[in-house]
């Protein structure tokens, strides 16, 4: 693995029910706008249909102070697991990155519900900095789905 390539992982712990946080990210990911709006300003479908390998999402979203935006495609989705990993095609982490991939697994074995959000990346330039702020920010739209759902 060159320098240039990267994994990174991190976990979150979720009291909300895990059954619904995989759906909101297999089938309605247009709705995390409404539960994270000071993150997520809009999630449209530009191809496919929601919930299906293939689909291609549009995601616009405020990361590091910046309005930013994303198209991505789903590359897969396992049930079984209740995981979903989405393929960055186009957008401003194309601009630092030339493969950017992430998948949101949701464990959800006993009492407690584990969010696990991986990236597997290949950065442009050795100067490229690490993804970061971005697995920060995902950990932060979770908290948001979460709160949302515990208020509700």
């Amino acid at each position: 693995m060159s320098s240039l390539s990267g994994h990174m992982v991190d976990k979150i712990e979720i009291k909300s029910d895990g059954d619904v946080f995989h759906e909101i990210f297999r089938y309605r990911p247009h709705h995390i706008s409404n539960m994270s709006p000071g993150n997520i300003q809009g999630v449209d479908l530009h191809e496919g249909e929601w919930g299906t390998v293939g689909s291609v999402i549009f995601w616009k979203y405020v990361h590091d102070g910046k309005e930013k935006v994303a198209k991505e495609i789903i590359e897969a989705i396992d049930e079984e697991k209740k995981s979903v990993t989405f393929k960055v095609v186009e957008g401003d982490l194309m601009e630092l990155y030339k493969t950017f991939k992430l998948t949101v697994h949701v464990d959800t074995k006993g009492e407690n519900n584990l969010v696990t959000w991986t990236f597997d990346y290949e950065k442009m330039k050795e100067d490229v900095p690490n993804p970061n702020t971005l697995m920060e920010f995902c950990l932060n739209v979770t908290k948001d789905i979460e709160t949302h759902h515990l208020q509700n």
